[in-house]
């Protein structure tokens, strides 16, 4: 028989609670997490919260050729505008949004979804906000919240101090993949509006904005394109898809166009919203600085022949806008006019 531990080297009983872990509180952490997850599920989940691993079930008969398709990401320092504003709400809606949107860009759909929270203390409230957010995030995108971990880790964060990341899969048939190889010259570039920043730029909003003059407008969510995009795909030819995330559209359009293309984008074809007009004068920003930093008011966009676009558009109504095209040249990482600017 063990003695007891308070009579262990004759020393006073030490405790993991007392080096700052909480089981007792992760334990009903994970009781509030439960229903939040289970209103996520899709009949292929069969497993619950709490357990090792989760177990998904794919239908892979329909399939010819299934490719599963993954992508993982945080919400970055976002957070501390969260944390400033002491709301939490929102940014689990970013945390889903930056990884299944990376995912829906090559024609995947999302399947599944896991979150991972690391925390310095655990406030079961704020954590259990947060995790809301992801489970409203996996519904908008039609993924299940399969699992996911809280570690309390005292001396790696502060007290306070916290990260959020998650990590989403999904699936696509082979023959379907959207890779940007069939783009060529003439295509059409059609972007889809953001809800505003997204979850990129966010140490530079933090440089130009005192932490007292933070508003809730700086925590509105991510735009989660999933449903969008899958429903288009069954209605036209996609040939190719960016997420405007980090490096805006000068970064990110180039890394689908194949050999011999570039992307001209129409300067002014889309309205720019207030906030990224107001950072800009601001910092005295350049316009190049700016569209590799922000999206600009344009969260997605998709590729498709000049024969499509405008079907395209009276689907997708008023709010998408052709705002350039595909042209003869060799891609450099950066758009054909280098610099991106706005009436």
């Amino acid at each position: 028989m063990s003695p007891k531990p308070e009579t262990i080297n004759s020393k006073p009983a030490t405790t993991y609670h007392q080096s700052g872990v909480d089981i007792e509180a992760g334990n009903r952490l994970v009781d509030r997490i439960k229903p939040l997850a289970k209103s996520t599920f899709r009949k292929e989940v069969l497993s619950e919260i709490g357990g090792f691993s989760g177990l998904f079930a794919p239908k892979l008969a329909s399939y010819r050729e299934p490719v599963i398709v993954s992508g993982c990401d945080g919400v970055g320092t976002k957070l501390k505008i969260a944390e400033a504003l002491n709301k939490y709400e929102t940014i689990g809606i970013d945390l889903v949004a930056m990884s299944v949107n990376d995912l829906v860009v090559t024609g995947a759909e999302p399947l599944f979804f896991l979150d991972y929270l690391a925390v310095g203390r655990l406030n079961i409230s704020r954590a259990e906000a947060m995790i809301k957010g992801v489970a409203e995030g996996c519904r908008q995108a039609g993924c299940a919240l399969l699992g996911g971990e809280t570690a309390e880790m005292p001396g790696v964060y502060d007290r306070d101090g916290f990260d959020l990341a998650g990590f989403a899969v999904g699936i696509v048939e082979k023959s379907e993949i959207i890779d940007g190889s069939r783009i060529s010259t003439g295509d059409k570039i059609v972007g889809l509006p953001s809800s505003g920043l997204h979850s990129n730029g966010y140490s530079l909003v933090r440089k130009l904005i005192p932490s007292q003059e933070y508003t809730e407008e700086l925590l509105t969510p991510t735009k989660i394109y999933v449903k969008t995009i899958l429903d288009l795909k069954e209605r036209f030819t996609i040939k190719g898809i960016a997420h405007i995330t980090g490096g805006g559209m000068t970064e990110n359009i180039p890394r689908i166009l194949p050999q011999g293309c570039q992307a001209v984008i129409k300067e002014g074809s889309w309205p720019v919203p207030p906030i990224f007009l107001s950072l800009q004068e601001m910092g005295n920003i350049s316009q190049e600085e700016m569209c590799r930093t922000f999206n600009m008011g344009i969260g997605m966009v998709i590729i498709l022949s000049a024969g499509e676009t405008e079907e395209c558009l009276n689907y997708l109504g008023p709010e998408a806008r052709v705002i350039g095209e595909i042209t003869a040249g060799k891609p450099s990482g950066r758009t054909s006019s280098g610099v991106l600017s706005y009436a």
